[in-house]
């Protein structure tokens, strides 16, 4: 099969097309022909030598696929309900930037209604994310207030929409004017360009001096102390991503007298079981409104999959609005 390997640690430019043996599933999986792949911030950290695949994951990047099922575990598969040929998108420990991709079963789930297969590819990285960790560790409810930094990031572009849907009101950061009416556009309340406003001031005036529930943070580093200022009593501050440094410096008396709470995690390297959960929620929850045309694709640009270091070049531009993908194939 056809795949983009990592040469060597580096820039876009070790990333390189490959020839691969085929991979066959094991137990509890299953053989997706790629029709397209979606490309994320952790491919990029991968690339660079920052983030190892988990022991057993392959060592090609990509963490999130859409395709049709080739083969895979027939019991595992008629207990999801899945035969040869469907429609699925998938969420992958590795592995993704490849005409073909084992994922577990219980990691997938079916192509929305009305979504192409080069649409799904862009769900299950992003939304398994923001599910986990905006609605299950931040305890996001209707009627509450999320903060997200980064709201044009394809995790932004994704938690703005999910929140709203869930009757949320949201304020998000972004890097720009463009990028904040692109957020407004999609249903954000506020949008803060943080180049020209500070965040934490502004956010009190939006919620007059309260604070938000809930904020979603790609960047700790010294952000974390300005973010613990913005949350309203018993507020969660949930950390995903650490693009502006490993360490911060807090008020800890405050995280006391207020009763906030600061979290964060990692989902490349959990169990399947705890994907799989995810994955229910999903289908459960989120998958009608995909259907619904209440959630829709954002996606900045399509490249062929021979193009995945031009691909990193823009993911590392900061100049994009949504997702980034990779197309295997020409029906997709």
């Amino acid at each position: 099969m056809r795949a983009i390997a990592i040469r060597e640690f580096g820039g876009p430019e070790v990333l390189v097309e490959a020839v691969r043996p085929d991979p066959q599933p094991g137990a509890g999986e299953l053989l997706l022909r790629v029709a397209a792949s979606g490309v994320n911030r952790p491919d990029v950290l991968q690339r660079k030598g920052a983030y190892a695949p988990p022991p057993g994951a392959p060592d090609l990047p990509g963490l999130e696929v859409a395709g049709t099922v080739v083969s895979g575990d027939a019991e595992a598969m008629a207990g999801a309900g899945l035969r040869v040929g469907d429609r699925v998108c998938a969420l992958v420990a590795g592995g993704g930037y490849a005409e073909l991709c084992v994922a577990p079963v219980v990691q997938c789930l079916p192509v929305p209604a009305g979504w192409s297969l080069v649409e799904a590819a862009g769900l299950p990285e992003t939304f398994f994310t923001v599910w986990s960790n905006v609605f299950d560790r931040g305890g996001l409810q209707a009627g509450q207030t999320l903060l997200i930094q980064g709201g044009s990031s394809g995790i932004g572009v994704t938690a703005i929409q999910l929140a709203k849907a869930m009757g949320a009101a949201v304020i998000v950061t972004a890097g720009s004017d463009e990028k904040c009416a692109a957020c407004l556009a999609l249903g954000a309340d506020h949008a803060i360009n943080y180049r020209t406003a500070d965040f934490a001031a502004e956010v009190k005036r939006l919620t007059a001096d309260r604070g938000v529930d809930v904020v979603l943070d790609m960047v700790a580093g010294d952000y974390v102390a300005r973010e613990l200022s913005c949350l309203a009593d018993d507020g969660r501050l949930v950390i995903i991503a650490v693009q502006g440094g490993v360490k911060s410096e807090i008020n800890a008396g405050e995280v006391l007298r207020r009763r906030l709470t600061i979290t964060g995690s990692t989902l490349r390297p959990r169990p399947v079981a705890f994907k799989a959960a995810i994955a229910r929620a999903l289908r459960e929850q989120v998958w009608p409104l995909l259907e619904a045309g209440r959630i829709k694709p954002v996606i900045e640009r399509v490249f062929e999959a021979g193009q995945a270091c031009e691909a990193h070049s823009l993911m590392e531009s900061n100049q994009h609005v949504g997702k980034i993908l990779l197309r295997w194939s020409a029906e997709s």
